[in-house]
């Protein structure tokens, strides 16, 4: 006897299958971030526990992001080739392993080495899954990668806080276990619910891959976008750095623990980063870019206060602009580049976590001379830029808008 499917219970189970995307979307970030920026909140007690400077220390924080910008383009070529699940779901059970192992090290020349390991697993999620959701969703695009960068932010936050506060309560090799199990349990959540790719076209072979990425070297618009992420990263890597030590210090004298509930500001990201997909989607990139800017200066200017309640409002309204401003330079990276959206990715982010690295290097200059406040002239500067490289890699969309389809129509 044949069952007969309506129509409403077709468009329930599409419904159903969609979410379920998403969640997989939202948990692949969320697992990938736990790891990325974990040892912020630990970087005053690591200084004290490896007899190191602060420059050393923030290495932990280098040493990953700089891995990233490596790894990032030939992750993005790889996937080009054989599919996008395919590379996502194995990089989230290999970066398991060195977090996992990174609870091993004995001295800060190991741990660095692991967190540098860690990084070069990360691009098999993050350049490819905007390359995915760029495919995948046509037409909602801004609400679903919204919600991919929803999952970092909290993922982001989660690995911060957890870290932070076992630190404090118990050591801090038990963070770097409990991060590895939970990358192991959303590898698992991601490799069930997030379907197979139905619009991806294999490149023949990977040095079909590599012109593409050549040919994106050559589009001025993608490098002005590559560029935005450079500054994007320097700025938020520059800060959640940097502010550890200067809440450590009198008259602050933040604890680990509390140094990591500190990063609760990073849920406010998890409403705002929604909301700018739709308000992206609404007022076009250049209205969300300067929104973006606006939050950011004036987060910046919030920290300089003598008030621990105002320099916590401050990092939540920056950190809130720079996720205003990843999620409208994401949209836009995978609509400018048209073709090879995987290589494209992979460019991208490698500027990005590029200009992650080159924010926990250069900070270090103006912390060591000007303290805080001269960080923070840094930051403003470098969001001045982000602006100007924003209009240029938006410029030829009337407007500001951001089309709906890509603006190369090209096969993939």
């Amino acid at each position: 006897m044949s069952v007969i499917v309506t129509p409403a219970a077709r468009t329930a189970r599409l419904e159903k299958s969609f979410d379920l995307a998403i969640f997989a979307a939202m948990i692949a970030g969320a697992c990938t971030f736990l790891n990325v920026y974990c040892t912020q909140p630990l970087l005053p007690f690591f200084q004290r526990f490896f007899h190191a400077s602060e420059i050393e220390v923030s290495m932990t924080v280098g040493a990953i992001t700089l891995a990233v910008a490596l790894m990032a383009p030939v992750t993005g070529m790889i996937a080009e080739t054989i599919g996008r699940k395919k590379v996502i779901v194995p990089a989230l059970f290999a970066l398991a392993v060195p977090t996992l192992l990174a609870a091993t090290s004995q001295s800060l020349h190991a741990l660095i080495f692991w967190r540098f390991a860690q990084g070069l697993f990360v691009p098999g999620v993050i350049a490819v899954m905007m390359a995915y959701i760029n495919e995948e969703f046509a037409g909602r695009v801004g609400t679903v990668m919204s919600a991919y960068v929803a999952g970092t932010v909290f993922g982001g936050f989660l690995g911060r806080f957890l870290v932070g506060v076992i630190a404090a309560h118990w050591n801090w090799r038990a963070g770097f276990v409990t991060l590895g199990i939970l990358d192991l349990f959303g590898a698992l959540a991601v490799r069930q619910w997030l379907p197979l790719a139905v619009n991806f076209v294999p490149a023949k072979h990977v040095f079909k891959s590599a012109r593409d990425t050549w040919g994106h070297l050559r589009n001025p618009r993608l490098l002005a976008i590559c560029g935005l992420g450079f500054t994007v990263l320097f700025s938020l890597v520059g800060v959640f750095t940097y502010v550890n030590f200067y809440l450590a210090q009198p008259p602050f004298n933040l604890t680990p623990a509390e140094l990591g509930s500190l990063f609760f500001v990073y849920l406010l990201g998890c409403v705002v980063t929604p909301l700018a997909g739709r308000f992206l989607d609404r007022h076009g990139f250049r209205r969300t870019m300067l929104l973006s800017l606006g939050m950011c200066l004036g987060g910046l200017l919030l920290t300089l206060a003598p008030s621990l309640k105002l320099v916590i409002a401050g990092l939540a309204i920056f950190s809130s602009g720079i996720f205003v401003s990843q999620s409208a330079a994401t949209v836009l990276m995978g609509q400018v580049a048209g073709r090879a959206r995987s290589a494209a990715a992979g460019l991208y982010v490698t500027f990005y976590y590029a200009g992650g690295s080159a924010g926990a290097a250069v900070t270090a200059w103006f912390w060591l001379r000007g303290g805080w406040p001269a960080c923070v002239g840094l930051f403003a500067g470098v969001s001045l830029i982000t602006l100007i490289l924003a209009l240029a890699g938006g410029k030829s969309v009337a407007g500001g808008e951001i089309p709906r389809e890509p603006i190369v129509e090209t096969a993939i």
